[in-house]
Protein backbone atom coordinates (compact mmCIF):
# COMPACT_ATOMS: atom_id res chain seq x y z
CA UNK A 1 0.00 0.00 0.00
CA UNK A 2 1.60 3.50 -1.30
CA UNK A 3 1.34 5.58 2.51
CA UNK A 4 1.08 8.93 0.56
CA UNK A 5 -1.86 7.37 -1.54
CA UNK A 6 -3.09 6.59 1.65
CA UNK A 7 -2.93 9.27 3.61
CA UNK A 8 -4.37 11.83 0.71
CA UNK A 9 -6.89 8.63 0.20
CA UNK A 10 -8.63 9.47 4.02
CA UNK A 11 -7.71 13.23 4.05
CA UNK A 12 -10.42 13.25 1.20
CA UNK A 13 -12.59 10.19 3.19
CA UNK A 14 -12.41 11.95 6.39
CA UNK A 15 -12.82 15.77 5.14
CA UNK A 16 -14.81 15.88 1.43
CA UNK A 17 -18.50 15.22 0.16
CA UNK A 18 -18.61 11.71 -1.87
CA UNK A 19 -20.37 11.83 -5.25
CA UNK A 20 -22.54 9.08 -4.93
CA UNK A 21 -25.83 8.84 -4.05
CA UNK A 22 -28.67 11.13 -2.63
CA UNK A 23 -29.77 14.52 -0.67
CA UNK A 24 -30.74 16.27 2.33
CA UNK A 25 -32.05 15.87 5.90
CA UNK A 26 -35.48 17.08 5.92
CA UNK A 27 -35.83 18.56 9.54
CA UNK A 28 -40.00 19.60 8.96
CA UNK A 29 -43.40 19.13 7.99
CA UNK A 30 -46.33 21.91 7.42
CA UNK A 31 -49.84 21.01 6.46
CA UNK A 32 -50.85 21.25 2.53
CA UNK A 33 -52.05 24.54 2.06
CA UNK A 34 -54.03 23.68 -0.74
CA UNK A 35 -56.50 20.69 -1.98
CA UNK A 36 -54.46 18.19 -3.51
CA UNK A 37 -55.02 16.87 -7.27
CA UNK A 38 -55.35 13.95 -8.10
CA UNK A 39 -53.31 13.82 -10.96
CA UNK A 40 -49.75 12.53 -10.48
CA UNK A 41 -48.09 15.06 -8.34
CA UNK A 42 -47.61 12.64 -5.36
CA UNK A 43 -44.56 9.98 -5.48
CA UNK A 44 -45.96 6.90 -5.76
CA UNK A 45 -49.19 7.33 -7.69
CA UNK A 46 -50.00 5.16 -10.16
CA UNK A 47 -49.47 5.68 -13.77
CA UNK A 48 -51.31 4.05 -16.02
CA UNK A 49 -48.94 1.72 -16.84
CA UNK A 50 -48.28 0.59 -13.44
CA UNK A 51 -47.76 -3.13 -12.90
CA UNK A 52 -50.52 -4.66 -10.43
CA UNK A 53 -48.69 -4.46 -6.94
CA UNK A 54 -47.65 -1.18 -7.59
CA UNK A 55 -51.27 -0.26 -6.16
CA UNK A 56 -51.52 0.83 -2.63
CA UNK A 57 -52.73 -1.33 -0.24
CA UNK A 58 -55.98 -1.72 1.78
CA UNK A 59 -54.96 0.74 4.45
CA UNK A 60 -55.06 4.16 5.25
CA UNK A 61 -51.57 5.73 6.18
CA UNK A 62 -50.71 7.26 9.36
CA UNK A 63 -47.01 9.13 9.75
CA UNK A 64 -45.02 11.30 12.69
CA UNK A 65 -41.68 11.77 13.33
CA UNK A 66 -39.28 10.26 16.02
CA UNK A 67 -35.98 11.99 17.52
CA UNK A 68 -34.01 9.22 18.46
CA UNK A 69 -30.40 9.66 20.32
CA UNK A 70 -28.16 6.36 20.36
CA UNK A 71 -25.73 7.09 23.19
CA UNK A 72 -21.96 6.85 23.46
CA UNK A 73 -21.26 6.41 20.03
CA UNK A 74 -17.86 6.88 18.37
CA UNK A 75 -17.37 10.53 17.26
CA UNK A 76 -15.63 10.03 13.39
CA UNK A 77 -16.25 13.76 12.30
CA UNK A 78 -14.51 15.08 15.18
CA UNK A 79 -11.52 12.23 15.78
CA UNK A 80 -8.24 13.67 15.82
CA UNK A 81 -4.45 12.40 15.42
CA UNK A 82 -6.21 8.52 15.65
CA UNK A 83 -8.41 9.36 18.94
CA UNK A 84 -11.94 9.43 18.52
CA UNK A 85 -14.31 10.85 20.69
CA UNK A 86 -17.75 9.76 21.84
CA UNK A 87 -21.01 11.54 21.49
CA UNK A 88 -24.78 10.80 21.92
CA UNK A 89 -25.93 10.32 18.06
CA UNK A 90 -29.08 12.00 17.23
CA UNK A 91 -31.08 10.30 14.55
CA UNK A 92 -34.49 11.68 12.97
CA UNK A 93 -36.91 9.10 12.05
CA UNK A 94 -39.84 8.76 9.97
CA UNK A 95 -42.29 6.41 10.56
CA UNK A 96 -45.51 5.16 8.46
CA UNK A 97 -48.10 3.10 9.63
CA UNK A 98 -51.46 1.30 8.70
CA UNK A 99 -54.40 3.71 10.02
CA UNK A 100 -58.02 3.88 10.11
CA UNK A 101 -59.65 5.35 7.03
CA UNK A 102 -59.70 5.23 3.32
CA UNK A 103 -56.99 3.68 1.69
CA UNK A 104 -55.12 6.72 -0.23
CA UNK A 105 -56.85 9.28 1.79
CA UNK A 106 -54.59 11.42 4.07
CA UNK A 107 -52.83 14.89 2.86
CA UNK A 108 -49.42 15.91 4.53
CA UNK A 109 -46.29 17.15 2.96
CA UNK A 110 -42.35 16.06 4.15
CA UNK A 111 -39.93 19.00 3.81
CA UNK A 112 -36.43 18.64 2.60
CA UNK A 113 -33.62 20.64 0.78
CA UNK A 114 -31.49 20.84 -2.01
CA UNK A 115 -27.75 19.77 -2.07
CA UNK A 116 -26.91 22.90 -3.36
CA UNK A 117 -29.36 25.04 -0.92
CA UNK A 118 -29.14 23.24 2.45
CA UNK A 119 -30.72 26.48 3.54
CA UNK A 120 -33.33 26.54 1.12
CA UNK A 121 -36.28 23.61 2.31
CA UNK A 122 -38.78 22.15 -0.33
CA UNK A 123 -42.30 20.20 0.11
CA UNK A 124 -43.15 16.87 -1.09
CA UNK A 125 -46.74 16.04 -1.16
CA UNK A 126 -48.04 13.01 0.51
CA UNK A 127 -51.46 11.05 0.75
CA UNK A 128 -50.71 10.19 4.83
CA UNK A 129 -52.42 11.92 8.37
CA UNK A 130 -49.89 13.37 10.48
CA UNK A 131 -49.56 12.12 13.67
CA UNK A 132 -52.73 9.93 13.14
CA UNK A 133 -53.61 7.33 15.81
CA UNK A 134 -51.79 3.82 14.81
CA UNK A 135 -54.56 1.05 14.02
CA UNK A 136 -54.44 -1.30 16.76
CA UNK A 137 -55.07 -5.03 16.78
CA UNK A 138 -52.11 -6.79 15.20
CA UNK A 139 -48.32 -6.24 14.87
CA UNK A 140 -46.97 -5.39 11.18
CA UNK A 141 -43.65 -6.17 9.78
CA UNK A 142 -41.04 -3.28 10.31
CA UNK A 143 -38.98 -2.08 7.29
CA UNK A 144 -36.10 -0.10 7.87
CA UNK A 145 -35.33 3.03 5.33
CA UNK A 146 -31.89 3.78 4.69
CA UNK A 147 -30.91 7.15 2.15
CA UNK A 148 -27.67 7.54 -0.01
CA UNK A 149 -24.87 9.92 0.60
CA UNK A 150 -26.02 12.30 0.73
CA UNK A 151 -30.11 11.99 1.29
CA UNK A 152 -33.16 12.50 3.47
CA UNK A 153 -35.35 9.89 5.36
CA UNK A 154 -38.49 11.64 2.59
CA UNK A 155 -36.14 10.78 -0.11
CA UNK A 156 -38.22 7.33 -1.15
CA UNK A 157 -42.05 9.00 0.43
CA UNK A 158 -43.59 6.74 -2.51
CA UNK A 159 -41.86 3.53 -1.11
CA UNK A 160 -42.85 3.95 2.91
CA UNK A 161 -46.29 5.20 1.87
CA UNK A 162 -47.06 2.41 -0.54
CA UNK A 163 -45.51 -0.28 2.04
CA UNK A 164 -47.18 1.01 5.27
CA UNK A 165 -50.61 1.06 3.24
CA UNK A 166 -50.08 -2.97 2.74
CA UNK A 167 -49.57 -3.77 6.56
CA UNK A 168 -45.96 -2.78 7.40
CA UNK A 169 -44.43 -0.22 9.84
CA UNK A 170 -41.99 1.97 8.01
CA UNK A 171 -39.16 3.70 9.52
CA UNK A 172 -36.75 6.02 7.81
CA UNK A 173 -33.93 7.44 9.17
CA UNK A 174 -32.04 10.32 8.65
CA UNK A 175 -28.43 9.22 8.73
CA UNK A 176 -26.76 12.17 10.56
CA UNK A 177 -23.40 13.38 8.74
CA UNK A 178 -25.34 11.88 5.70
CA UNK A 179 -28.19 14.13 4.78
CA UNK A 180 -28.55 16.85 2.02
CA UNK A 181 -28.56 19.40 5.60
CA UNK A 182 -25.39 17.82 7.12
CA UNK A 183 -23.34 16.18 5.26
CA UNK A 184 -20.22 15.78 6.88
CA UNK A 185 -16.88 13.10 6.81
CA UNK A 186 -17.53 10.20 4.67
CA UNK A 187 -16.05 8.14 6.98
CA UNK A 188 -18.66 8.97 9.99
CA UNK A 189 -21.17 7.19 6.94
CA UNK A 190 -18.77 3.80 6.49
CA UNK A 191 -19.04 3.53 10.10
CA UNK A 192 -22.41 4.10 11.07
CA UNK A 193 -24.86 2.94 8.68
CA UNK A 194 -25.58 -0.33 9.82
CA UNK A 195 -25.20 1.16 13.45
CA UNK A 196 -28.16 3.30 12.86
CA UNK A 197 -30.31 0.36 11.05
CA UNK A 198 -29.38 -1.92 14.47
CA UNK A 199 -30.27 0.71 17.18
CA UNK A 200 -33.75 1.80 15.35
CA UNK A 201 -34.71 -1.51 14.64
CA UNK A 202 -34.56 -1.98 18.33
CA UNK A 203 -35.82 1.53 19.19
CA UNK A 204 -38.86 0.32 17.18
CA UNK A 205 -39.05 -2.76 18.86
CA UNK A 206 -39.07 -0.95 22.55
CA UNK A 207 -41.58 1.78 21.37
CA UNK A 208 -44.21 -1.24 19.59
CA UNK A 209 -43.92 -3.42 22.57
CA UNK A 210 -47.58 -3.85 23.92
CA UNK A 211 -47.51 -1.74 26.99
CA UNK A 212 -44.99 0.89 25.96
CA UNK A 213 -47.18 3.79 26.53
CA UNK A 214 -45.83 4.42 22.80
CA UNK A 215 -48.29 5.37 19.80
CA UNK A 216 -46.72 2.67 17.90
CA UNK A 217 -47.44 0.37 21.22
CA UNK A 218 -48.42 -3.29 20.32
CA UNK A 219 -48.42 -2.52 16.35
CA UNK A 220 -44.75 -3.32 15.45
CA UNK A 221 -43.22 -7.13 15.00
CA UNK A 222 -39.57 -6.23 14.62
CA UNK A 223 -38.74 -9.85 14.75
CA UNK A 224 -40.08 -10.00 10.80
CA UNK A 225 -37.31 -6.63 9.73
CA UNK A 226 -36.59 -6.02 6.23
CA UNK A 227 -33.90 -3.08 5.80
CA UNK A 228 -34.68 -1.31 2.54
CA UNK A 229 -31.15 0.32 1.31
CA UNK A 230 -30.64 3.05 -1.60
CA UNK A 231 -26.66 3.19 -2.09
CA UNK A 232 -24.92 3.92 0.26
CA UNK A 233 -28.18 2.55 2.53
CA UNK A 234 -27.47 -0.63 0.51
CA UNK A 235 -23.58 -0.70 1.47
CA UNK A 236 -25.09 -0.51 5.52
CA UNK A 237 -27.71 -2.86 4.73
CA UNK A 238 -25.80 -5.97 2.89
CA UNK A 239 -23.65 -5.39 6.34
CA UNK A 240 -25.98 -5.28 8.86
CA UNK A 241 -27.55 -8.51 7.91
CA UNK A 242 -24.07 -9.97 7.62
CA UNK A 243 -21.81 -9.25 5.01
CA UNK A 244 -18.98 -8.37 7.30
CA UNK A 245 -15.96 -5.90 5.30
CA UNK A 246 -12.83 -7.31 4.74
CA UNK A 247 -9.78 -5.92 6.52
CA UNK A 248 -8.27 -3.89 3.76
CA UNK A 249 -10.89 -1.35 4.63
CA UNK A 250 -9.88 -0.94 8.11
CA UNK A 251 -7.87 2.38 7.34
CA UNK A 252 -10.94 4.30 6.22
CA UNK A 253 -12.30 5.07 9.34
CA UNK A 254 -10.18 6.54 12.36
CA UNK A 255 -8.82 4.57 15.47
CA UNK A 256 -9.72 1.03 13.41
CA UNK A 257 -13.49 1.76 14.14
CA UNK A 258 -14.25 -0.01 10.95
CA UNK A 259 -13.00 -3.57 12.47
CA UNK A 260 -16.36 -3.70 14.65
CA UNK A 261 -18.70 -4.22 10.95
CA UNK A 262 -15.50 -6.65 9.37
CA UNK A 263 -15.70 -10.32 8.97
CA UNK A 264 -15.98 -12.67 12.13
CA UNK A 265 -16.15 -9.76 14.30
CA UNK A 266 -20.55 -9.99 14.95
CA UNK A 267 -22.97 -11.35 14.87
CA UNK A 268 -25.92 -9.51 12.87
CA UNK A 269 -29.37 -9.09 14.07
CA UNK A 270 -31.38 -12.26 13.76
CA UNK A 271 -34.68 -10.02 13.45
CA UNK A 272 -33.51 -9.10 10.38
CA UNK A 273 -35.15 -11.60 7.61
CA UNK A 274 -34.73 -9.90 4.01
CA UNK A 275 -33.17 -6.96 2.64
CA UNK A 276 -33.81 -5.33 -0.60
CA UNK A 277 -30.20 -3.35 -1.72
CA UNK A 278 -30.93 -1.02 -4.18
CA UNK A 279 -27.91 0.35 -6.27
CA UNK A 280 -25.64 -0.40 -3.00
CA UNK A 281 -22.77 1.33 -3.24
CA UNK A 282 -19.09 -0.65 -1.88
CA UNK A 283 -18.14 -3.08 -4.81
CA UNK A 284 -14.91 -3.14 -6.41
CA UNK A 285 -15.57 -0.60 -9.17
CA UNK A 286 -17.19 1.86 -6.76
CA UNK A 287 -14.26 2.15 -4.21
CA UNK A 288 -11.88 2.30 -7.41
CA UNK A 289 -14.23 5.14 -8.25
CA UNK A 290 -13.08 7.35 -5.23
CA UNK A 291 -9.79 6.87 -5.70
CA UNK A 292 -9.23 3.22 -2.88
CA UNK A 293 -6.87 1.27 -4.59
CA UNK A 294 -6.62 -1.57 -1.50
CA UNK A 295 -9.98 -2.67 -1.78
CA UNK A 296 -10.95 -6.76 -1.10
CA UNK A 297 -11.76 -9.04 -4.02
CA UNK A 298 -15.38 -7.28 -3.91
CA UNK A 299 -14.55 -3.74 -2.77
CA UNK A 300 -15.67 -3.55 0.75
CA UNK A 301 -16.07 -7.29 0.96
CA UNK A 302 -14.23 -10.86 0.51
CA UNK A 303 -15.70 -14.33 -0.31
CA UNK A 304 -16.21 -15.07 3.39
CA UNK A 305 -17.84 -11.64 4.14
CA UNK A 306 -20.33 -12.28 1.20
CA UNK A 307 -20.90 -15.88 1.75
CA UNK A 308 -22.09 -14.55 5.87
CA UNK A 309 -24.74 -12.84 3.86
CA UNK A 310 -27.41 -14.93 4.64
CA UNK A 311 -31.20 -13.71 4.17
CA UNK A 312 -32.82 -13.87 1.04
CA UNK A 313 -31.88 -10.32 -1.13
CA UNK A 314 -33.85 -8.41 -3.64
CA UNK A 315 -30.69 -5.95 -5.62
CA UNK A 316 -32.29 -3.90 -7.69
CA UNK A 317 -29.31 -1.87 -10.27
CA UNK A 318 -29.37 -0.08 -14.04
CA UNK A 319 -26.94 -1.58 -16.04
CA UNK A 320 -25.20 1.76 -16.31
CA UNK A 321 -25.17 2.59 -12.82
CA UNK A 322 -22.08 5.32 -13.23
CA UNK A 323 -21.79 5.63 -8.56
CA UNK A 324 -22.43 1.99 -7.52
CA UNK A 325 -21.34 0.25 -11.03
CA UNK A 326 -22.76 -2.71 -12.22
CA UNK A 327 -20.05 -4.83 -14.13
CA UNK A 328 -17.41 -4.82 -11.36
CA UNK A 329 -19.77 -3.69 -8.60
CA UNK A 330 -23.59 -4.86 -7.99
CA UNK A 331 -23.68 -7.94 -10.24
CA UNK A 332 -20.45 -10.25 -8.55
CA UNK A 333 -22.53 -9.02 -4.79
CA UNK A 334 -25.32 -10.85 -6.95
CA UNK A 335 -23.39 -13.58 -7.77
CA UNK A 336 -21.08 -14.09 -4.88
CA UNK A 337 -23.47 -14.05 -1.93
CA UNK A 338 -23.99 -17.73 -2.31
CA UNK A 339 -25.49 -18.37 0.98
CA UNK A 340 -28.14 -16.11 0.42
CA UNK A 341 -31.06 -16.85 -1.89
CA UNK A 342 -31.12 -13.55 -4.36
CA UNK A 343 -32.49 -11.85 -6.93
CA UNK A 344 -30.96 -8.93 -9.33
CA UNK A 345 -34.00 -6.50 -10.65
CA UNK A 346 -31.75 -4.80 -13.73
CA UNK A 347 -33.19 -1.64 -15.32
CA UNK A 348 -31.65 -1.42 -18.84
CA UNK A 349 -30.09 2.21 -19.93
CA UNK A 350 -30.57 3.56 -16.15
CA UNK A 351 -27.43 5.13 -14.26
CA UNK A 352 -27.17 5.12 -10.48
CA UNK A 353 -31.00 7.00 -9.73
CA UNK A 354 -33.67 4.01 -9.40
CA UNK A 355 -34.72 4.58 -6.10
CA UNK A 356 -35.71 8.42 -5.26
CA UNK A 357 -38.94 10.36 -5.61
CA UNK A 358 -39.03 11.86 -9.17
CA UNK A 359 -37.42 15.56 -8.96
CA UNK A 360 -38.67 18.38 -7.47
CA UNK A 361 -39.32 21.44 -9.38
CA UNK A 362 -37.08 23.33 -7.07
CA UNK A 363 -34.09 21.34 -8.29
CA UNK A 364 -35.15 22.29 -12.53
CA UNK A 365 -32.49 25.36 -11.94
CA UNK A 366 -29.57 23.06 -11.13
CA UNK A 367 -28.16 20.41 -13.22
CA UNK A 368 -26.30 18.74 -10.48
CA UNK A 369 -29.77 19.08 -8.11
CA UNK A 370 -31.88 17.61 -10.73
CA UNK A 371 -29.42 14.91 -11.76
CA UNK A 372 -29.23 13.49 -8.05
CA UNK A 373 -32.58 12.07 -8.66
CA UNK A 374 -33.30 11.81 -12.33
CA UNK A 375 -32.63 9.46 -14.88
CA UNK A 376 -32.21 10.20 -18.54
CA UNK A 377 -33.76 7.05 -20.34
CA UNK A 378 -36.26 6.16 -17.63
CA UNK A 379 -39.37 7.82 -16.24
CA UNK A 380 -39.00 8.34 -12.42
CA UNK A 381 -42.59 7.57 -11.91
CA UNK A 382 -42.38 4.34 -13.83
CA UNK A 383 -39.73 3.60 -11.48
CA UNK A 384 -41.35 4.16 -8.81
CA UNK A 385 -44.31 2.25 -9.61
CA UNK A 386 -42.11 -1.06 -10.64
CA UNK A 387 -40.33 -0.77 -7.38
CA UNK A 388 -43.57 -0.53 -5.36
CA UNK A 389 -44.16 -3.85 -7.41
CA UNK A 390 -41.13 -5.85 -6.92
CA UNK A 391 -40.63 -4.44 -3.54
CA UNK A 392 -44.07 -5.22 -2.43
CA UNK A 393 -43.78 -8.79 -3.97
CA UNK A 394 -40.36 -9.46 -2.21
CA UNK A 395 -41.52 -8.45 0.81
CA UNK A 396 -44.59 -9.88 1.12
CA UNK A 397 -43.03 -12.89 0.21
CA UNK A 398 -40.14 -13.24 2.68
CA UNK A 399 -41.83 -11.58 5.56
CA UNK A 400 -45.48 -12.22 5.33
CA UNK A 401 -45.14 -15.87 3.90
CA UNK A 402 -47.54 -15.25 0.70
CA UNK A 403 -46.37 -18.12 -1.55
CA UNK A 404 -48.54 -16.50 -3.98
CA UNK A 405 -45.94 -13.59 -4.40
CA UNK A 406 -43.08 -15.55 -5.95
CA UNK A 407 -44.77 -15.89 -9.20
CA UNK A 408 -44.47 -11.70 -9.72
CA UNK A 409 -40.56 -12.78 -8.83
CA UNK A 410 -39.85 -16.18 -10.51
CA UNK A 411 -40.32 -14.82 -14.03
CA UNK A 412 -40.49 -17.00 -17.21
CA UNK A 413 -37.93 -15.57 -19.17
CA UNK A 414 -35.50 -12.76 -17.19
CA UNK A 415 -35.30 -10.84 -19.70
CA UNK A 416 -38.50 -8.59 -20.22
CA UNK A 417 -38.09 -7.37 -23.95
CA UNK A 418 -37.91 -11.46 -24.65
CA UNK A 419 -41.54 -12.56 -22.74
CA UNK A 420 -44.33 -13.38 -24.66
CA UNK A 421 -47.76 -11.99 -24.71
CA UNK A 422 -50.26 -15.05 -25.64
CA UNK A 423 -53.65 -14.72 -23.93
CA UNK A 424 -56.93 -16.15 -24.75
CA UNK A 425 -60.37 -14.10 -24.95
CA UNK A 426 -60.95 -14.25 -21.41
CA UNK A 427 -57.66 -13.22 -20.72
CA UNK A 428 -56.01 -16.67 -19.23
CA UNK A 429 -52.23 -17.51 -20.33
CA UNK A 430 -52.19 -19.99 -23.21
CA UNK A 431 -49.66 -22.05 -23.13
CA UNK A 432 -46.79 -20.32 -25.01
CA UNK A 433 -47.71 -17.05 -22.31
CA UNK A 434 -44.21 -16.17 -20.76
CA UNK A 435 -45.01 -12.84 -20.19
CA UNK A 436 -44.36 -11.42 -16.40
CA UNK A 437 -47.12 -12.12 -13.63
CA UNK A 438 -48.80 -8.60 -13.30
CA UNK A 439 -47.91 -6.66 -16.20
CA UNK A 440 -50.21 -5.22 -18.69
CA UNK A 441 -49.56 -5.92 -22.30
CA UNK A 442 -46.75 -4.02 -23.82
CA UNK A 443 -45.53 -2.66 -20.35
CA UNK A 444 -42.90 -5.45 -19.27
CA UNK A 445 -39.68 -3.79 -21.17
CA UNK A 446 -36.37 -2.69 -20.37
CA UNK A 447 -35.69 -5.03 -17.44
CA UNK A 448 -34.03 -8.16 -15.97
CA UNK A 449 -34.53 -10.47 -13.10
CA UNK A 450 -32.77 -12.97 -11.91
CA UNK A 451 -32.91 -15.81 -8.94
CA UNK A 452 -30.05 -17.09 -7.95
CA UNK A 453 -30.43 -19.83 -4.69
CA UNK A 454 -27.90 -20.64 -1.95
CA UNK A 455 -25.73 -22.75 -1.90
CA UNK A 456 -26.02 -26.40 -1.02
Amino acid sequence: MNPTRLTLTLALLLTAPAAHAQTAAPQTTSPLPAPLSTSLTVPGDLRPDAPELAARGQYAVGVRTLNLVNPGQLDIVNARDGAVPTYDRPLTVEVWYPTAGRSGSGLTTYSDVLGSAPDKPFLTRGRANRAAPALKGEAFPLVILSHGYAGSRVLMTYLAENLASKGYVVAAIDHTDSTHGNRAAFASTLLNRALDDNFVISEMARLGAPGSGSPLSGVVNADQTAIVGYSMGGYGALNAAGAGFGPQMLPLVPGGALAQRQAGNYTPDPRIKAVVAMAPWGGDAAVRGIGVNFGGKYGFWEDVGLQNLKVPTLFIVGDRDDVSWYEGGVKPLFENAVNAERYMLVYQNALHNVAPNPAPAESFASFSDYMHYAEPAWDSARLNNLNQHFVTAFLNLKLKGDQSAAEYLNVPVPISNNAKYSRNADGTPKADDTYWKGFKDRTARGMELYRLMPKQ
